[in-house]
């Protein structure tokens, strides 16, 4: 009978975000023939192939991405049932803030683990672009907020819990190099309102390098950018984590800085408002 390690599953996990070998070994602390080999025997344990490797990336293969789903649930549920029965009994009610693309990729899974762990705890979730969030923050309506940051640009008490890969993608049919995307015309770009530090990220390295770039498609929605992407009206710059599988990286682009993602917290919060507030930083260090 063959059973499934967690820590195994949480490599691959952490694999297929980063989509590095190297980089993995780093978040589970593993060398990276280590992580190698705990693939391989994941591999093996199951007779499908999950990754595509090559010289310079790993993706997932389609049976990947069915694994991908299972391994989260698991990962998820174990997770679950440890924090059910370490944690203290609290109750309260939480008032809490995300981004929308933040609360569609992380948020289920992390709520969902505290829900289960916190089942007296009342959680009201708002999710809205990071300028309304921290002026409904700054008003006293929300206890919590996750936002994303410039690293240099900081909100005063902000607690950093990770920095963000930005990349360029685009449609599948429609990955030009830079040069030829940019010969002729302004760039097309889909872009999210005025303030984003994404937009931002966008705009100023193209102007950096000299180029002229008009905003095509503007929409507050992940979903929605995806969509204009995808339907080839222009270019964005997503977290590298967060990329659609239908959408294509852009190799050989212009580098984009980080993106640092943080948590605000008032200055007094309810014990059912701290402990969600450690639960995030406890679940995004194990990322």
């Amino acid at each position: 009978m063959h059973d499934i390690d967690t820590s195994v599953l949480r490599t691959f996990l952490a694999l297929a975000e980063t989509g590095s070998f190297s980089r993995t070994g780093v978040l589970v602390g593993r060398s990276q023939s280590a992580v190698s080999e705990q693939i391989r025997k994941l591999e093996d344990m199951f007779g499908r192939v999950l990754l595509e490797r090559t010289t310079r990336h790993v993706r997932l293969t389609a049976e990947g991405e069915k694994f991908l789903q299972h391994a989260r649930a698991m990962v998820a549920q174990a997770d679950a049932m440890l924090a059910r029965f370490r944690a203290p009994d609290i109750e309260g009610e939480v008032r809490f803030g995300s981004p929308e693309d933040f609360a569609s990729a992380y948020l289920p899974d992390i709520l969902g683990v505290f829900a289960a762990a916190h089942p007296a705890v009342e959680l009201h979730v708002t999710c809205q672009l990071t300028l309304p969030l921290v002026e409904d923050f700054e008003a006293g309506e929300q206890d919590l907020i996750i936002v994303k940051q410039d690293p240099e640009r900081r909100y005063t008490s902000s607690r950093p819990l990770w920095r963000e890969r930005l990349v360029w993608v685009a449609a599948t049919s429609l990955t030009p190099s830079f040069a030829d995307a940019t010969r002729g015309r302004p760039l097309p770009l889909v872009l999210s309102p005025s303030p984003c530090v994404y937009r931002s990220r966008a705009t100023r390295t193209l102007e950096g390098a000299g180029v002229t770039w008009s905003g095509v498609f503007t929409s507050p929605s992940f979903a929605g950018q995806a969509a204009a992407v995808r339907a080839g009206l222009g270019y964005a710059v997503m977290p590298r984590a967060m990329v659609p599988p239908e959408l294509s990286v852009l190799r050989d682009w212009p580098e984009l800085a980080e993106v640092e993602i943080a948590l605000l917290g008032q200055a007094r919060l309810s014990p059912a408002a701290a402990a969600l507030a450690g639960f995030i930083e406890e679940r995004v260090a194990r990322r």
